[in-house]
């Protein structure tokens, strides 16, 4: 893959990310949103620093480190990836209020559609605005989003610092064996 270059990277802010995505999947992981290198390549959780995949594979979610570009490799596993919101930015905070909870009724409908068995939402500060729950808790939500188990995961973002990589790695195994999933 080709390095995007800055213009490259701004060229790709607002553009949006295919979801990965099928009816009846075990799990489907919720981002907040594309970043511009993930808008850039057309793959989820491309940026380098971005710890999802290192994640998954610390967890025991997949059997080796998969590269963004093979993202696809999750589908024959029952796994799927969307976003809350569809918008690529630099960050998460550059999103408004009104995308986020926009955002909700976006993760409502795919959920209505492709019915997955549960639905793990990374990012807890946009989950609190989209789904007006400002006291909500990291883990497992009391009430199913539509007809889907609802978790709550840190952001494996890099830019996060609430969590090291091995921290990830211990919430997400912990969510895997307890979602059964």
């Amino acid at each position: 893959m080709k390095l995007p270059t800055r213009a490259d990277l701004l060229a790709s802010a607002g553009k949006t990310t295919q979801d990965l995505i099928a009816p009846n999947l075990r799990l489907l992981f919720c981002g907040i949103n594309p970043g511009l290198v993930s808008s850039y390549t057309g793959n989820h959780f491309a940026r380098p620093g971005n710890r999802f995949w290192l994640t998954l594979y610390a967890a025991g979610f997949t059997e080796r480190l998969l590269a963004p570009a093979e993202e696809h490799e999750l589908l024959r596993i029952g796994i799927g990836i969307t976003n809350l919101a569809t918008r690529a930015t630099a960050a998460a905070d550059e999103l408004s209020r009104a995308e986020l909870i926009a955002g909700a009724e976006h993760l409502r409908g795919i959920v209505r559609e492709y019915t997955p068995r549960t639905v793990a939402m990374l990012g807890i500060s946009a989950y609190r605005i989209a789904f007006a729950r400002p006291r909500a808790l990291m883990g497992k939500q009391p009430e199913p989003l539509e007809s889907a188990e609802f978790w709550i995961l840190p952001n494996p973002s890099g830019l996060n610092a609430h969590y090291t990589p091995k921290d990830l790695a211990g919430v997400f195994r912990a969510f895997r064996i307890e979602a059964g999933v």
